[in-house]
Order: structure tokens, then sequence, then C-alpha cells
């Protein structure tokens, strides 16, 4: 069976390379694995490797290959991985190789391990702590800012005690290369098929310069340094403390000019009780306190319920003694004597400036909010797994395609609402299928190009840009212009009153009920139903983690959608009472202001858990997160405009206006 090696990645760079852009052993013919692509996406690059094992047969320093002598450019550019923290991914039956990290956690007195995916390339070190890589720091480094995140929150348990490890030195500019891996395949034993199951991929990096006797065998070669071999790991005591066994007598791997590096590794098998339905469970758990975390979401929410809940309730007690007081009045003179929502009655429906933009809005929110539900629900019914790399960004791709259906449904059925002749229908599906795609594929492939300057794996081959042209234009193009078709046939929502001929006067408001203010004020709650959440997430996105939580995640999402159409409806109600009938836009900015305290956690995340610091991953965070967070504006502002609309037509059919 042989290994697959994957794309390196760095969470300080943020760009995927291939692996053979370093001077890594090579096949004589490099294979790529079939792709989708979500996969070329991400930047997955996975080929076949000269790294190959038998089942149950345990091998020890096995030659991969010795290579060419390193060039000063080969030395310098795998120095500069080393220096970006990259690390090595690769794949055994389609699990990811992964260095365990054991702990021991203080909260249960329990000794536990994690799984961090991949391993480093090197370290950089002063020579004396030549062990360093075989436990990385980067997990740890994401465990401990886990836990002051959640001590700052004031939730107890998220802190955990880590085994001590001498920090890597890097001040003398010594770099070291990991030539050396130990893998550990665990297997399920299957009694009743007699027949065993790869469970676990674990690695164990190291660093070591290889001696041999005499002339350099390909066919043969006799190294003198694998006998004095002698891996680093960490081992408990009663205590609860860590120390480090004794390290390798054999000196390290260094990356100079001229060196000739041979790469080796060692297969040793272990039976395990992890069965093979439960494989990926150990990729997946939390560092920082499961159950804490679940708990603190779950509470959130339900606070965010109880309070829209309250609102609702009081909400619907206003206007049903508002218009059961306004039903009852007898006499026109004192209807005329009424103030509030009931005098705009004959602007309220005005058609509002920039009709098409809002139509525009609306169809491309309902047009998100469609993909992104039917993805959640794929999700958690479980079709999204993990180890189908890249599934959920391809099923998010083709269902946005699908749901080009909704965006030019909506985006007439609004249209249909000012316009008395349906010529426009077709101007406005054509900026219906092109805007919102169009601005969205420009960044994408702005962005794209500076992958393509950093050499990065990341960087969409010419195929896959065909591939999201061919689902845009054949797919989507269509299906909006079809969806626009259905949306003008049918006749225009019916309005309770009518329209006068004349605007009437909106009166100066207060300052707490001006537009800039309403809009802070609004996009709060929604944003306080997810800002937990989406601290897990853009760990997932730039951390190189699984998200697998859609269940709580789904939860989530419905409970801020409730939010941001409670809250729509509440500040139109007192934007109606002040007698201000201008509530379209306002409606929209309301719920969609959120996204602006997104986009604004989403910087305080880059600065305070991120290390990137080159400019190109810079600008290609804040622009992904940029769209990200425009996309959450056109999903709860269109929510907030439906909300707002289907309000308006209740309280106003609900009252006896001649």
């Amino acid at each position: 069976m042989n290994f697959k090696v994957n794309s390196l990645t760095s969470d300080k760079t943020a760009l995927p390379v291939e692996y053979y852009k370093l001077p890594f052993c090579q096949p004589p013919r490099i294979r790529s694995s079939a792709e989708n692509l979500g996969e070329v996406l991400r930047g997955d690059r996975i080929f076949n490797s000269l790294y190959q094992m038998q089942t149950k047969l345990d091998e020890t320093c096995k030659v991969v290959c010795r290579g060419a002598p390193l060039t000063k450019a080969q030395a310098q550019m795998l120095k500069k991985f080393i220096d970006d923290e990259y690390r090595v991914n690769m794949i055994l039956d389609n699990l990811p190789a992964a260095v365990r990290v054991d702990y021991f956690d203080e909260d249960s007195e329990t000794h536990k391990s994690l799984y961090e995916r991949g391993f480093p390339v090197g370290f950089k070190d002063d020579g004396s702590q030549i062990a360093g890589s075989a436990v990385p720091g980067a997990l740890e480094k994401k465990l401990v800012k886990a836990a002051s995140w959640f001590a700052s929150k004031g939730v107890k348990g998220g802190s955990k005690s880590f085994g001590t490890k001498k920090r890597l030195s890097l001040d003398d500019g010594t770099f070291f290369v990991n030539n050396h891996l130990r893998f550990t395949v665990l297997l399920h034993s299957d009694v009743d098929a007699k027949s065993s199951r790869i469970v676990g991929f674990e690695v164990a990096p190291v660093s070591v310069r290889h001696d041999f006797n005499g002339a350099w065998n390909e066919l043969d070669p006799k190294l003198s340094s694998c006998s004095a071999l002698n891996h680093p790991s960490v081992v408990f005591e009663d205590s609860g403390k860590t120390k480090p066994r004794d390290p390798q007598t054999v000196p390290p791997q260094r990356v100079e000019e001229g060196a000739s590096i041979v790469f080796t590794y060692d297969v040793a098998f272990r039976e395990s009780p992890v069965k093979w339905a439960s494989r990926w469970d150990v990729y997946l758990q939390m560092a920082d306190g499961k159950g804490v975390h679940w708990f603190s979401v779950v509470n959130s929410c339900l606070v965010v319920l109880f309070l829209s809940a309250m609102v609702a309730m009081i909400l619907v007690r206003l206007l049903k003694r508002d218009i059961s007081k306004y039903n009852a009045l007898e006499t026109i003179e004192e209807a005329q004597e009424e103030s509030g929502w009931k005098l705009v009655h004959g602007d309220v429906f005005r058609a509002p400036p920039r009709a098409t933009s809002l139509a525009l809005l609306v169809g491309t929110g309902t047009q998100l909010l469609f993909m992104t539900f039917v993805v959640m629900v794929f999700a958690v019914l479980g079709f999204l797994s993990p180890a189908n790399r890249g599934g959920l960004m391809t099923a998010a791709l083709t269902l946005f395609a699908v749901a080009g259906f909704f965006n030019g449904y909506f985006s007439a059925r609004v249209m249909k609402l000012f316009a008395s002749s349906g010529a426009e229908w077709k101007q406005n599906a054509t900026r219906a299928a092109f805007f919102s795609p169009g601005v969205a594929f420009a960044v994408f492939f702005l962005l794209n190009l500076l992958c393509w300057e950093e050499r990065s794996a990341g960087a969409a081959p010419f195929t896959a840009l065909l591939s999201i042209c061919a689902l845009w234009f054949l797919v989507n193009v269509p299906l909006v212009f079809l969806g626009a078709y259905v949306g003008q046939a049918r006749a225009a929502p019916e309005l309770p009153v009518r329209t006068n001929k004349i605007p009437r006067r909106v009166p100066p408001q207060p300052w707490y009920m001006r537009g800039l203010f309403t809009a802070l004020a609004g996009g709060l709650l929604p944003f306080a139903a997810v800002f937990i959440e989406l601290f897990f997430i853009l760990s997932s996105m730039w951390h190189h983690q699984v998200y697998y939580v859609f269940g709580i995640l789904f939860l989530v999402l419905c409970i801020a959608l409730v939010t941001c159409a409670e809250v729509a409806i509440v500040l139109c109600y007192f934007q109606l009472c002040s007698e201000d009938y201008e509530w379209w836009w306002r409606a929209c900015l309301n719920s969609g202001s959120s996204a602006l305290y997104v986009f604004m956690y989403s910087a305080w995340y880059f600065f305070a858990n991120l290390e990137i610091s080159r400019a190109i991953p810079s600008i290609m965070y804040f622009a992904y997160m940029a769209l990200v967070s425009a996309g959450f504006a056109a999903v709860t502002a269109s929510v907030g405009f439906l909300a707002c609309f289907a309000f308006c037509r209740a309280i106003y059919g609900s009252v006896k206006i001649d």
C-alpha cells in the first residue's frame, strides 16, 4: 500500500504549496489523485509517493532515497518553508497523517490525547533540542489561545495543563529538516470477518543525519546511523507531569548548501479498539473543553431565543391593542385624531428609491439562504463527511447555482410591486444573474492571480475556472431567468391599502430613531446569536481544522434568522409609529448591519489569533472575509425585508380604512 502526499500548509502564510515543490524524494512518475472542484479550490494537491508499507509488517529505517546535494536556492527555499512553519500532509487509506499530542487535563484529572494534522517540515534550533519537532508547538499554541479565550469570557473548564517543552530557539538561524518519519498504523481487527481495517495514522517526525559505510549503494543502502536512532517521545509520570525520554544520540540533519539528505521511515502496526466507523472521531475532538463549548453555545442560543420571544410577545400585545382601538372608532374625525402608524397607511407601500437595487439585494439574499439551508441539512444528516475532502465546498457551489431560480423569482416579485408593466423583467433578471456572482468571481479571480504569483497550490487551475464558469452560465443564469419569468407571470402581491398620489411629509425624527443608530443597534442581537460559533468557524477556516458540529451550527443559524426577522419587525413598528413610512431600506439595514459586526470580529480574530504577517495572505484574508460578510448581509437583509413586508401587509390589512 502506498502513502499519498498532499499540499504543504502553514498557519503563518495561509498559502498551500505542492509537496514536490520542495527537494523531497519523487517517484519516477508523479500521478495526481482524482479531485473534485472543492478540493481544487481548497488547495488540495494529492500525489503518489515512494513511501510504502505491507500490512502488519513492521519495518525500521527503510530508505526512501538519498537526495542530490542541495543547491543554494534549494537550501534557502527549505529554510524559508521551515521558518514559515509549513507542515507536511500525508494520507493513508483516506486518513490524514497526524501527530499525537498528549496532555494532562486538570479539570478531569486524566491524561488525554489530541491529533494535529500533518507534521513540521523541520525546525529552527540552536542544536541542543533536536527532539523539538517530535512534539509540535502549533497545536499547543492553539489550545492555549482557546483556553485563554474562554477564560476571558468567564467560562470555567477551558484551561488545560500541558507537558512542558523547551521552546525552540529562533536566534541563531540554524535549520534542521525532519527526514526520518516513524509511522504508527492503528488497526482494528474484525474477528468475525477475519480481517483488519486501518483506523489510525500517526506520525512522529525526527531529524537525523544518516551515516553510511563506504560508497552509497542505491539498491542496498547500509546506514550505520539506524542502530543508534532513538525516537523521542513524552511519557507521563504518576504526578501528572511530563518529562522527555533520553534524546537521540545521532545529530540532526542540518539544512545547508551541498547537503545530501537521506530520507527514511519506520512503520509499526498496533491494535486499536476504535472501530472503523469511529476512526475520524479523534481528528474531530475539540481542544477547548467540548462540554464547556457546547454549553456556552446552547446557553447563548437559548438566551437569544428567550429575548426574541419576549420582544415578539410585547409587540403582538401592543399591536392588538392599537388595532382594536382603531377599529372601534366610529367617525372620521375620531380617526383623524389618531397618530402613529395608522396615519401613514396611504404612503407605507410607496415605491422606495433605487427599487431595482432593493430587488437585487433580496434576490441574492434568498439565493444564499436557500443554498445555506440545504447545505446545513445535508451536513446535519451526515452526507458531508470530513473524509470527503472538498465535499462541502462542492455542494455549496452546486446548490448556489441551482438556487438561482429563487434569486430570479424573488427579485421579480419585488419588482412587480413597483412596476405597473412587466417590461423590465428581463433587465432585472440580467442584473440578478450576473451582478453578485460576477462580483464574487472577480474578487476570486484577482486573489487567484496573487496565488499564481506566489506559486501556491491554492491557485485554481484553468480547468477549475472553466468549471466555475460552466456552473455559472449553464446552470445559474438559465435558472435565474426561469425564476424571473415565473415571478413576473404571476399577479403582483395584493396590497391592503391604496397609495396616495402626493407623498406625506415625514416629521423630524429623534436621534434614536434615525437610520444609523437603529441599524447599529439592530445588528447587535443577531450577531450575539452567532459570535461564539463564529470563533470556531474561523478557527477551522484559517487553522486547517475540521469543523463538524453542524447540528449546533444549524440551530444557531435558525435562531439568528428568527432574531433578524423579529428585530426588523420591532424597529419597523417603532419607525411607523413615528410616522416615518420609508421602511423598505431601513428594514434591510436594521438586520443586515449584523454583517458589519461579523467583519469587525473577523478583523479582531486576525490580529489576536493569527500569525499572518505577509501582505498577500493578509489581503486574501480580508478579501474573503469581506465576501463572507457581504453574503451574510444579503441573507439577513433579505430576511428582515421579507419579515417587515409581511408584517406591514398584516397590520394594515387588519384595520378598517376607507
